[in-house]
């Protein structure tokens, strides 16, 4: 029987690529999505012949499910992950998981306590150079790694082409959680550096309006973590012009470097002390379960064991507390201590 997964939110742009893929699974099925935006609802509507709702409650009442995707604002994406889990729905939602660290416990705790799976979605994850960069470094092919640097960058979700929607709560601090680039962007180099380097002792953190008068949210934003042995960089950019360093990942190891370019076809390369120019690595075969979220996803929830490290929810929460003291250090000038404290 094939897994009947409801939609809830269509603000989020990712939405329609997680569609498309899940769409492609002969054992999923999409069987509704709700959304507060018409135009969204007859988008969906006329990719995939499915009814659609304005709010939640109507949409629980009408359909059974197994399972849901959450595609809203962060704030609101949360409240539905955890509706969605006491009704007993495995949910994937999209990064960052949450707006606060508080909304990212009660997600966890909802899942948990209503014995269902809790997955978040990452777009990098589906990278292959990016799943093999990580394999190599939890197995010590480049050493104690000390260092993770991640640059998330572009010249602005306008530019870029976001959806009015989709900006609507982008540039809005309270559905986003706290600020603009950082939480959107922050979030890749904080859950990279949680998968390879665990949780920081502590964080530090910058942002500020430089460019684009027409927000006033941040448009770009930099965390520092500090662990005993090492430290990791987020970085993120609403105002780059060009792609040069975007998404570019970069492993510091005692014994070698790992360089991760962006998106489909981007290579691996690895430098050590005998090659220090560095060289391509051969990227292996990857496992069917890891070619995308749905694939990923649909694993997870019919008891596969191995799961995608950036997105395992134990992560990404803790990715959500680093973002969280991020915001913290970049309003008040100071240094935030991890776990932190209320």
């Amino acid at each position: 029987m094939a897994t009947r997964i409801v939609i809830l939110g269509l603000s989020h742009d990712h939405v329609w690529t997680n569609l498309e893929a899940l769409a492609a699974q002969p054992d999923a099925e999409i069987v509704a999505a709700f959304g507060s935006h018409q135009r969204l609802r007859e988008q969906f509507s006329s990719q995939y012949d499915r009814p659609t709702f304005k709010t939640s409650e109507p949409l629980f009442e009408s359909v059974e499910a197994d399972a849901a995707y959450v595609f809203s604002s962060n704030a609101e994406g949360a409240a539905f992950a955890v509706s969605a889990a006491k009704r007993g729905l495995h949910v994937l939602i999209e990064k960052p998981m949450a707006a606060t660290l508080v909304q990212a416990d009660e997600m966890l705790a909802a899942a948990s306590e209503n014995g269902v799976r809790l997955v978040v979605n990452w777009p990098f994850a589906w990278w292959p150079q990016m799943q093999h960069a990580i394999r190599l470094a939890q197995d010590g092919t480049i050493g104690r790694v000390w260092n993770v640097k991640y640059r998330a960058a572009h010249a602005g979700p306008k530019e870029l082409g976001c959806s009015d929607e989709f900006c609507e709560w982008l540039f809005d601090p309270q559905l986003n959680g706290g600020g603009g680039a950082l939480m959107d962007y922050c979030c890749y180099g904080a859950v990279l550096a949680r998968a390879l380097l665990g949780v920081p002792t502590s964080v530090t953190g910058l942002m500020g309006n430089f460019c684009k008068d027409s927000i006033t949210v941040e448009d770009n934003a930099l965390i520092a973590m500090k662990y005993p042995q090492g430290m990791a960089t987020a970085e993120a950019s609403w105002t780059q012009i060009g792609k040069l360093t975007s998404y570019t990942t970069a492993i510091y190891g005692t014994k070698g470097t790992l360089l991760v370019e962006p998106r489909d076809g981007g290579r691996l390369l690895l430098a050590t002390q005998a090659a220090p120019e560095g060289s391509p690595v051969e990227l292996p075969k990857q496992p069917s379960y890891l070619r995308d979220s749905a694939s990923h996803f649909l694993h997870v929830i019919s008891g596969g064991e191995d799961q995608m490290p950036l997105c395992e929810a134990e992560a990404c929460r803790d990715a959500q507390e680093i973002l969280e003291a991020g915001l913290l250090a970049s309003r008040d000038g100071c240094e935030v201590d991890l776990p932190i404290t209320t």
